[in-house]
């Protein structure tokens, strides 16, 4: 057996990366003049909400001058009448974030989004790399100056106690194993357990600041308190197990994906249909083969659409089916473009398929025959979806439950059905359900007799034929105590028309007046 590297470490490494100014960063690195101009001055990000802007990232000048997080901008200004706003950029975060979680996978195998502003990079037999955890930290802190990014960072046994550290610990700490992290956790706020905030109120009107005061009331009393709460971050007990690395915790890696991309950069600009056409095809063609070598099709694409003047158009679609067909692509997009405006020209046209599914190359069958004649299910499917929208397609499903309204649920077109036990019923019902059951006013000889006469819609029928009673009692796991049973009856009248009838509730059954009456379904 070989010996082991020197400085190669066999507990578990976690490296935590806290970006605390992330999101006034990418706006500085984003807007390049309008944030240099605002670089030395009072600037906040803000974000509009029922009562008025609030502030979502200050900057250094404009924390000097009294805005913090969460502060209304009517109370901003109010203590500095010239500070600069800009609207904050959530999405645009998360989405620069996600670049940066592959980027620092320069420093090991994996990494991980620390939402909202935060990764972590399992190091685990990497700093020996770079000669020790030290330089690995400088490595890490070099990087990020050189992309002009505040960050704190921290090393340490578990993703709890890195993270920790890297919040609310001394700068570039690093946290070995065993009695180590409990020594380093204990001075560190009860908010270092990354808990709810409604969490952290009650544990500081309990007197509990620090960590280390946690551990002397006993697990018994805070287990007691919190023992109905189930989720990590509104649990303490589940937190602390955590960071001592006594319960592991769950992390999803960062995988990052390559995107079918194909675009078309024109010589001169286009403002005709039939040249928009003619290159939207191309595209598809050129997507295609993207598909074909990469053994995927595409369930959602988006054309970009790049004009003279600057403005970028986007036009989606959404498959029913992946499918790399530029036949079936064009005739989509065909739809999605009669409303574009060319403006001065058109320069450059990008085409990305955003959502791929594999798809295998096969032998030519029946289905790949109709859709090549754009007949087959799927095909028809996207045709009705960009026509009409994706949410008016939609086909019906059965769904486990006894009553009939109940009994189905409505599902995208082409999803596979639900696996449920088939129900052995003894009676026929009705294709035709309403789609709420109708009162009506029904005449019957004995409180718990055949109804004789009923009334619906301003029309009195007279019952000629009766079937039943068939009883479907309440759903118990779904409904309150006070449900009551159905009795249907197969009724026919004088004119030979048949309907499906209820009477909600038993004579006698405790749980309300009189019954009613209900007509819920038609017979063809």
């Amino acid at each position: 057996m070989s010996a082991q590297p020197a400085g190669v470490s066999r507990s578990r490494r976690i490296l935590s990366i806290w970006l605390p100014a992330l999101a006034m960063d990418r706006c500085r690195l984003d807007n390049g003049g309008k944030a240099e101009a605002v670089r030395d001055g009072p600037f906040v990000l803000i974000t509009d909400h029922a009562h008025g802007p609030r502030i979502e990232a200050v900057n250094r000048a404009a924390a000097a001058a009294g805005a913090v997080k969460g502060m209304m901008l009517a109370d901003v200004r109010a203590l500095c009448p010239a500070i600069v706003t800009a609207p904050s950029d959530p999405a645009g975060d998360l989405f620069f974030l996600e670049h940066l979680a592959v980027w620092v996978q320069r420093w090991g195998p994996w990494s991980a989004l620390d939402v909202p502003d935060g990764l972590l990079v399992d190091v685990t037999a990497v700093p020996h790399l770079f000669g020790g955890e030290e330089r690995l930290l400088d490595d890490v802190y070099e990087a990020f100056a050189r992309r002009r990014l505040t960050i704190r960072a921290a090393i340490a046994p578990t993703a709890g106690t890195a993270w920790a550290m890297a919040h609310f610990g001394p700068d570039r700490a690093i946290v070995e194993k065993d009695e180590a992290i409990e020594r380093a956790l204990a001075d560190l706020p009860v908010a270092a357990l990354r808990l709810d905030q409604d969490v952290l109120t009650v544990l500081r009107r309990l007197g509990l600041k620090r960590l280390g005061e946690i551990a002397t009331i006993g697990r018994d009393a805070i287990q007691r308190r919190f023992r109905n709460r189930k989720s990590p971050a509104a649990n303490p007990l589940i937190r602390l197990d955590q960071l001592l690395g006594r319960v592991p915790e769950p992390l999803l890696p960062v995988i990052p994906q390559q995107v079918p991309l194909v675009q078309r950069r024109l010589v001169e600009p286009i403002r005709h249909r039939q040249l928009l056409d003619r290159v939207v095809a191309d595209l598809a063609e050129d997507m295609a083969r993207d598909l074909e070598g990469q053994g995927q099709g595409a369930r959602r694409l988006e054309l970009g659409l790049w004009r003279v003047d600057g403005e970028v158009v986007v036009r989606r679609l959404e498959m029913a089916e992946a499918t790399r067909d530029p036949e079936h692509i064009v005739r989509l997009f065909a739809v999605r473009l009669d409303d574009i405006d060319a403006g001065f020209g058109i320069e450059m046209l990008r085409l990305r398929a955003s959502w791929a599914e594999p798809m295998a190359l096969e032998q030519s069958d029946i289905e790949a025959a109709t859709e090549s004649r754009g007949t087959s299910l799927a095909a028809c499917v996207d045709r009705l979806t960009v026509r009409l929208g994706a949410q008016a397609i939609s086909r019906p499903v059965p769904f486990g439950s006894h009553i009939p309204e109940r009994a189905q649920r409505w599902q995208p077109p082409l999803t596979p059905e639900p696996a449920l036990r088939k129900q052995r019923t003894c009676y026929a019902r009705p294709l035709s359900l309403l789609d709420t059951p109708e009162k009506i006013a029904v005449l019957y000889a004995t409180p718990d007799g055949y109804p004789q006469r009923f009334r619906w819609r301003g029309q009195v029928h007279e019952v000629a034929r009766v079937e039943g009673p068939e009883r479907i009692a309440p759903e118990w796991w779904r409904e309150r105590g006070g449900a009551r049973s159905r009795d249907y009856y197969r009724i026919e009248d004088e004119k030979g028309r048949r309907y499906w009838i209820y009477r909600l509730g038993i004579i006698g059954d405790g749980r309300g007046g009189p019954p009613d009456w209900y007509l819920q379904g038609l017979y063809a």
